[in-house]
């Protein structure tokens, strides 16, 4: 972005203007200490929202009108009565009473389980009763509309992988690092998540949905902490503990984090496959892993003023995995008796991971003016060491053996920079990031020559390197006309990138620049009825993973090859989004064009089956979605969420073009039951039909789980025993559609039948906060 260009923005934020000021300030009505973060509404006399805002760290809260007469005030915080005032005094103190019945101090009685928040459903979990049973913040994302777990449980939104944010700032790791993250959270830490399935052009390019949790803040000093804990029990036994602590004075909001995870983890991989000489062979792959996690997170936020304010955060994370992969491969004759050949292979496998980050974090804000800087650093380094051995499993002679020894090692380095102006009903806001990311990936294979001595295999070994540097930036302009809003942005990604595989003498670099647009028109009717419109142009960054040219073993006959030459990929997408009391209904229609995705090849003559890149010219995409609750009695909730989803593919393969329109829909039903003497039970079910893409059809599946929960101890310790997937049903089971190119289907399982015991104790006298740690969006390229 222009030196000249970037002039203009800052020219227009630092406008002065002529509107009168209107200030205020919340207090406890009990403790006479400040409310932060209560959101606070101006409206007009036709009873519609004209502005909002959140008071801050000292409980103030501002606005620029050129009238106030015609304005009433509504005034709303966690765990406090809702407040109207009809005839406000500029500058004065406002007393806000707590809730008369509370749970645990955290309830709001009377709030809105749901409500659209620039076209976004906002879901309360604190205090919601349907969700008072979830063990963790993992559990709730599972029962929130719009959003579903996908493998290895990452939270997806629709069709994408949601990038998670805490407090409206990015919270983006490794798969495995964001769940240890989410199970420390309990939901009596979240105030609400907001589920973003549009995002805006505010937001990095790569980001197609945010789940954003809101934590709750803390609005007294002292010491506040929480130990969570709990034990599973399936066909293995694992224990996952956190505490975590957080002490406020004045000026510094001090926050200690630890964790300590370990246990078994179990997994099996099927395949039968009729090979081109009417052979018939079968895959059973059994993997037993041990892991143990250790964690750390330690930071202080301090305020220098009113208005400035600092903040540093420190984090490490260590994991070992030891994992030991057994495998047999069965071939027999077209009749499925006689024998053709028995193999069984075994592959230890030696896993390590150090990650180490640090965020420096600061904020300016005075008279509707925002100043942010955020930087980061992360670095990760990867261990692995394989062995790969292949038997003759008839006459127990070893066919094969080679090891492997991975260095994977990433930096990322990150700077962004943020700015908000309120001129009167209108909001200008434009931002710069800078990153630079670097990977190294060394990988060395040796292989048991005839004289039985391990030597260097060239063939296998490979050194690739990749850097990457993003320079983006953006300018967003949002204001209310009466009922409607509109919210409006643009923004710029240029990327510079260097593929080098130098085990094959290659390099590839790319540069491109890249214009995303978006647009949010809201339409308000009233209190309770609200319509919204949006659209958004997004890019997808092929990752590491996928441009690197050398094999990735899952098994001897089994790997994937990345490939450099990938593209980014565009995605335009169109939502609509209605809402009515607690009821939720959106439409989402899109096209991706330049598809990241793996593509099987199956090699006949040695029944190798490799998974190769490849961009596909287009997708077009669509889903709507529905939920709602209905009470049918004082004690019996029930809420209800349906999907329906429509895909079509235009897939060049092999020689020929596959297009497949793919029609396929889900629902699940949270059903919750408040039982005497403070007991809270649920059932929560969920159905996915078949469905699949123009290669492989996903057979259908389904869960159940069972809860109950109770509080002990004047709500100071929580307790929880759930009994999921009991009927061991949520398989994965494809089927290739094209038996003349291959035929063949296999399934994923994970040991998802187990039983949970849950508990959390509060300690201390202050309640939540401190600001949570904010990572960038490239560390997801951390794997």
């Amino acid at each position: 972005m222009t030196t000249k260009f970037w002039s203009i923005i800052l020219f227009l934020l630092s406008v002065s203007i002529t509107a009168q000021s209107i200030r205020g300030k919340i207090i406890d009505a009990e403790t006479r200490r400040p409310v932060t973060n209560a959101e606070v509404r101006i409206f007009t006399s036709s009873d519609l929202p004209a502005q909002k805002t959140n008071t801050d760290s000292l409980g103030v809260f501002s606005f620029s009108s050129d009238n106030t007469l015609a304005f009433q005030f509504m005034i709303t915080a966690a765990g406090f009565d809702e407040m109207r005032i009809d005839n406000f005094v500029n500058n004065q103190n406002i007393l806000l009473r707590p809730a008369t019945a509370t749970i645990s101090e955290v309830t709001v009685q009377g709030r809105k389980n749901v409500q659209l928040n620039n076209g976004n459903p906002e879901y309360s979990v604190s205090g919601n009763k349907d969700l008072k049973t979830a063990v963790n913040l993992i559990d709730v994302l599972r029962k929130t509309p719009g959003v579903s777990m996908g493998e290895d449980n990452a939270v997806m939104i629709g069709r994408n992988t949601a990038s998670i944010f805490v407090n409206g700032k990015p919270l983006v790791m490794s798969a495995q690092e964001l769940q240890n993250y989410l199970k420390t959270l309990t939901p009596d830490m979240v105030n609400a998540v907001e589920i973003i399935a549009n995002p805006s052009s505010r937001y990095d390019a790569e980001i197609k949905g945010i789940v954003n949790i809101k934590l709750k803040k803390n609005n007294q000093l002292g010491l506040r902490g929480n130990y969570s804990g709990n034990l599973q029990l399936n066909r293995t036994v694992f224990v996952e503990n956190n505490l975590d602590i957080s002490y406020n004075t004045n000026r510094v909001a001090y926050k200690l984090v630890m964790g300590y995870n370990n246990g078994i983890n179990t997994y099996k991989y099927n395949a039968l496959q009729h090979l081109a000489n009417t052979n018939i062979m079968r895959t059973d792959i059994y993997q037993r892993m041990f892991w143990r996690v250790y964690s750390l997170q330690a930071g202080l936020d301090f305020r220098i003023n009113d208005y400035n304010r600092i903040g540093l955060t420190f984090r490490q994370n260590e994991r070992y995995d030891e994992r030991n992969r057994i495998g047999e491969l069965l071939t027999r004759k077209k009749d499925d008796v006689d024998i053709v050949s028995y193999t069984g292979s075994e592959n230890p496998i030696n896993y390590h991971q150090n990650n180490t980050g640090a965020v420096l974090d600061y904020s300016f804000s005075k008279n509707n003016f925002e100043f942010n800087v955020i930087g980061n650093y992360l670095s990760v380094k990867n261990n692995q060491n394989d062995d790969f051995i292949d038997r003759d499993k008839l006459s127990e002679v070893k066919l094969s053996h080679w090891k492997s020894d991975l260095l994977n090692k990433v930096n990322i380095l990150t700077l962004q920079t943020d700015l908000s102006k309120k001129i009167g009903g209108a909001s200008l806001e434009a931002g710069l990031k800078f990153s630079s990311s670097e990977t190294h990936n060394n990988i060395r294979y040796d292989t048991l020559s005839s004289g039985q001595k391990f030597e260097y295999d060239p063939g296998r070994s490979n050194i690739f390197l990749y850097k990457e540097k993003i320079y983006a930036g953006y300018i967003s302009y949002s204001q209310k006309f009466g009922k409607f809003s509109i919210n409006g942005g643009l923004r710029a990604e240029h990327t510079n990138s260097v593929s080098s595989a130098v085990t094959m003498d290659s390099v590839v670099s790319r540069s491109y620049t890249k214009w995303l647009p978006s647009i949010n028109i809201g339409y308000t009717i009233n209190n309770s009825t609200e319509l919204s419109l949006s659209y958004s142009r997004r890019m997808t960054r092929p990752p590491f993973s996928q441009l690197n040219p050398f094999r990735v073993y899952f098994s001897p006959l089994n790997y994937w090859i990345g490939n450099p030459y990938l593209l980014p990929s565009i995605t335009s997408q169109l939502k609509a989004t209605f809402r009515k009391k607690n009821f939720i209904g959106s439409l989402i229609v899109g096209r991706e064009n330049d598809v990241i995705v793996r593509y099987p090849v199956y090699h006949p003559e040695t029944n190798i089956l490799e998974y190769l890149g490849t961009n596909l010219p287009y997708q077009d995409f669509a889903a709507l979605e529905i939920s709602f609750p209905v009470k049918l009695t004082k004690w019996w909730n029930i809420n209800t969420q349906w999907t329906g989803n429509y895909n079509y593919e235009y897939r060049p393969y092999l020689d020929t073009v596959f297009t497949k329109n793919i029609y396929s829909y889900a629902f699940g039903i949270n059903q919750t039951f408040t039982l005497p003497k403070g007991y809270t039970a649920n059932i929560f079910s969920h159905f996915e039909s078949q469905s699949g893409n123009s290669l492989y059809i996903y057979k259908s599946r389904y869960t159940v789980d069972l809860s109950i929960q109770k509080s002990w101890l004047d709500n100071k310790l929580n307790t929880k025993l759930s009994f999921n997937n009991i009927f061991d049903s949520f398989a994965q089971t494809l089927i290739f559609r094209h038996k003349q190119i291959m035929n063949n289907q296999l399934r994923h399982w994970n040991d998802l039948r187990k039983i949970v015991f849950a508990l959390s104790y509060n300690f201390g006298s202050s309640r939540y906060e401190a600001k949570e740690l904010k990572r960038s969006e490239e560390e997801n390229r951390a794997r």
